[in-house]
């Protein structure tokens, strides 16, 4: 490993850091602006469901190619490709003045947001080896974080009634110019390569709880992406501006539960800390459905956001433990099916919205935070003190 000096290895921590602001802070932009797209596109909710289905089919049909990529190249050199692509297409949305325009764009937004997320996240693992502490989970937050001033933005931009293809434009130019800013100082390793094996690998009996925790959470965490402004607009008849607040509300609710998450394994431990998020993500679906009105709904999004914070990171940490696989192909055997809950339970919500409403879509949603606590409760109790805690 190369020596690096401890101001060398600030360096590498800030870019990255900014690297994860740049992801977080343009994802939750184009988020808070589904509302206003939808509405200009004059798409319904089914329509909606059917065009937001092209992200997450871009993102997992890209896996792949960016293992390649990363086998062969520097995470950095992809990274800065990744960065770029995304936020030049994050420009984009506002513009397009047919669904058919939409759909094309998300599939290669899905694309991009993958080769800049596996890179990113790269990155953090190489930034990592130079700590003796763990660093991983302040990347996270700081994705959070980002998310939560990228959605605070969007509900300036829609409470000044500013168009989202002015909004988008300025955020992916910003970001673009960051880019290119930080690139130098971001973590320049020799790729290594590595036996090869198959992308999708898919898990064993021993760690199919774990891919159904990761499934259940990722599909709530994308609903609330995509719908939480749609649900607030169609269910409530709120305002544009109060839609928005909704989803800046679950974004905090996120980041304030990244940011407590450790102490709180460290206290009452992961099992209990896992239960309880599936408590709170059903709980707080439930709330919003039962009792849709303003202040109840936001209480419903709080609870959601914090209790998907931590699910994927803390059952990463537990399946990384695995006997019968190594890490790396746990993890990506996990993530695997995890992505499937984030590539087909949201569209399927409009699909459901459209034939029974938005209500009843929530409402099955909400039995995934029971799946989330039925899986946990079959999985043995781990130490806090003897989890890995590089996520």
């Amino acid at each position: 490993m190369d020596q690096v000096t401890a101001p060398g290895k600030l360096k590498l921590r800030i870019a990255c850091g900014v690297f994860f602001f740049i992801s977080g802070f343009g994802y939750s932009s184009w988020a808070s602006r589904i509302p206003s797209i939808q509405q200009q596109l004059h798409l319904n909710e089914g329509q909606l469901g059917a065009v937001l289905f092209a992200l997450p089919i871009g993102l997992m049909l890209t896996i792949p190619l960016t293992a390649k990529m990363l086998k062969h190249f520097s995470s950095r050199s992809i990274m800065l490709v990744g960065a770029i692509a995304f936020n030049l297409l994050l420009c984009v949305p506002g513009f397009t003045a047919y669904m058919w325009q939409l759909v094309v764009l998300l599939f290669f937004f899905g694309s991009a947001r993958n080769i800049f997320n596996l890179s990113v996240n790269a990155q953090a693992v190489g930034v990592q080896s130079f700590y003796d502490k763990s660093i991983m989970v302040t990347f996270h937050g700081i994705w959070s974080m980002a998310g939560f001033a990228g959605a605070a933005v969007g509900y300036l931009m829609v409470s000044y009634n500013v168009a989202p293809s002015y909004h988008l434009l300025f955020v992916g130019i910003g970001m673009i110019i960051i880019t290119v800013i930080f690139y130098p100082y971001a973590y320049h390793e020799k790729p290594v390569v590595q036996a090869n094996r198959s992308v999708f690998s898919l898990p064993d009996k021993h760690l199919l709880k774990f891919s159904l925790i990761c499934f259940a959470s990722m599909a709530c965490e994308n609903t609330m992406y995509d719908w939480s402004g749609i649900y607030f607009q169609k269910v409530l008849h709120a305002s544009k501006p109060a839609a928005t607040a909704a989803f800046v509300v679950y974004m905090v609710a996120m980041t304030i539960g990244r940011f407590t998450g450790d102490k709180l394994v460290a206290s009452a431990g992961i099992k209990k800390v896992l239960s309880f998020s599936g408590i709170l993500i059903l709980t707080g679906l439930l709330f919003s459905v039962t009792l849709p009105y303003t202040y109840t709904v936001y209480l419903g999004y709080a609870m959601v956001g914090l209790g998907v914070s931590c699910v994927v990171p803390l059952v990463f940490s537990m399946a990384g433990k695995s006997q019968s696989m190594n890490t790396g192909q746990a993890l990506a055997a996990i993530s695997t099916v995890g992505y499937l809950g984030f590539l087909i339970i949201p569209p399927a919500v409009g699909f459901i919205a459209q034939a029974a409403g938005l209500r009843w879509a929530f409402g099955i949603v909400a039995g995934f935070g029971a799946l989330i606590i039925l899986m946990v409760s079959k999985i043995s109790e781990a130490k806090p003190e003897v989890l890995p805690q590089n996520l």
